[in-house]
């Protein structure tokens, strides 16, 4: 694999350079002195601020982008192998390096590296830790996969040895990322239009986990199943979070939650209670997220008073159980929640959150994912008061398997669950402004477009 010499700026040329991880490393290289080429099939909010900062941004995909004097270009997994920039580098004998690899590069280039891990939280968690960072200012680079209100963005470029991004298992992205403290949130069935199954997931997070340096740190969650497998055979020190005290060197008791459920806790290191922590952000699932957050803090030797200030300023990133407003007296919630684990957590929120009835906007994510894991969707789905169906959001892939979200509707309705399916945003809308009534709690839910509904219903 080529490898970059970050201490001689030269021009570099992101294929893709819209997209929310690719247009923070392309700003990282932009202060490092780098010249910036990229493309992108149209103009975005990202490519208009980094031709601020400089970037020469083409758009539409093209041979004639990729100049002479390129060194190297970047590409993300989404780009086909005949794509002509591709195709044209590889003619100029110009190296090439995934989105990944180039990320794994720019890690080493950082004394305190952070990698964020897990089949989900992995957003929340690193906006945490990020927040944090902010409060103790250490001036950190963050790389997010949300909208973080705090950096009002995604990326956040510091001038400091701290770096901090998640790191997602999809293709084995992550064991390009070597982190010198390692967090594992859990462990679960997803992805598996690459993985084999849980067991090939598992493996891939225990070579994750082997990739921290003897001189980190593993932060695990003791409560994903036999842990052990995980950290046995480790040189790095091993930290762990969860519900068992007894199990866990970090661990919340006396939880409790507000009129808005935010969580309160007390937090328990190693048997001993140290401190009453609140939370800014909803749901149980957050308090240990939070657990992760704090013991990365403890390990990095931030002050307690920035680790408080930071967890009780922080007021979630976007799509993460987040308020978008009102209509004819309904509250409306939206949330980025696509698979069963993540489905339970956010229903299991809203029902510390005051309502009436719980409606329910679910947009299925991928074909794979909703057939292996059609029986789970529903066991979750069906613990709200009634759940809207719209279609499968593609993303990557066609439907070659032959599902569709009426497989699910009749999986819900077996539950004996009010369920309903729309083949329209339009239809779905106009039916919950007919049933949903004062006091009710709306929850548009999904990794597609689902928020639409959820925007349209607010400014109506």
């Amino acid at each position: 694999m080529y490898q970059l010499d970050f201490d001689v700026p030269a021009k570099l040329h992101f294929t893709g350079i819209g997209g929310v991880s690719m247009s923070g490393l392309a700003e990282i290289m932009l202060t490092r002195g780098f010249a910036v080429n990229g493309s992108d099939s149209k103009e975005s909010k990202f490519t208009k601020h980094l031709e601020k900062l400089g970037a020469h941004v083409f758009y539409g995909q093209k041979a004639s982008n990729v100049e002479d004097d390129v060194v190297a270009l970047i590409y993300t997994a989404a780009v086909k192998e005949d794509n002509p920039e591709l195709v044209a580098a590889k003619e100029k004998n110009i190296p090439l390096l995934t989105r990944a690899e180039f990320l794994g590069q720019i890690m080493k280039n950082y004394k305190t590296s952070i990698g964020v891990s897990g089949t989900h939280g992995k957003t929340t968690t690193t906006s945490m830790i990020s927040q944090i960072l902010l409060e103790a200012e250490t001036d950190p680079t963050i790389l997010v996969g949300g909208i973080m209100p705090a950096i009002h963005g995604n990326t956040r470029v510091g001038h400091s040895d701290h770096i901090i991004t998640e790191s997602c298992e999809y293709t084995n992205s992550f064991l390009s990322f070597p982190p010198k403290v390692g967090i594992i949130l859990n462990v679960a069935a997803d992805h598996l239009d690459f993985f084999k199954d849980l067991d090939d997931i598992r493996h891939s997070f225990k070579q994750y986990a082997s990739l921290i340096p003897e001189d980190g740190a593993l932060i695990i969650n003791s409560d994903i199943d036999d842990v052990e497998y995980f950290t046995k055979d480790l040189k790095c020190k091993v930290i762990t979070v969860g519900s068992d005290p007894a199990k866990s060197d970090y661990s919340a008791a006396n939880i409790t939650f507000d009129e808005f459920a935010r969580g309160s806790y007390d937090l328990v290191v190693n048997g001993e209670t140290k401190a009453h922590i609140t939370l800014g952000v909803t749901g149980t699932h957050n308090i240990y997220n939070s657990l992760a957050a704090i013991a990365t803090a403890h390990e990095l030797g931030l002050k307690d008073e920035d680790i408080l200030k930071g967890l009780q300023s922080y007021g979630g990133t976007d799509r993460r159980f987040q308020y978008k407003g009102t209509f004819n007296g309904v509250t409306v919630v939206d949330d980025y929640a696509h698979h069963p684990d993540e489905v339970r957590a956010t229903l299991k929120t809203a029902k510390h959150y005051p309502h009436n009835k719980l409606w329910l906007v679910f947009q299925p994510h991928t074909y794979t994912r909703t057939k292996a894991l059609l029986h789970e969707f529903a066991k979750e789905l069906s613990e709200a008061d009634a759940v809207i169906l719209s279609d499968i959001y593609a993303a990557r892939e066609k439907n070659t398997i032959g599902i569709s979200s009426l497989d699910l509707l009749k999986e819900i309705e077996k539950t004996g669950k009010e369920a309903y399916y729309f083949p329209s945003f339009e239809e779905i809308e106009q039916f919950l402004l007919k049933k949903c009534s004062e006091n009710d709690l709306l929850i548009t839910m999904g990794a597609g477009d689902v928020v639409n509904i959820a925007d349209d219903l607010v400014e109506k």
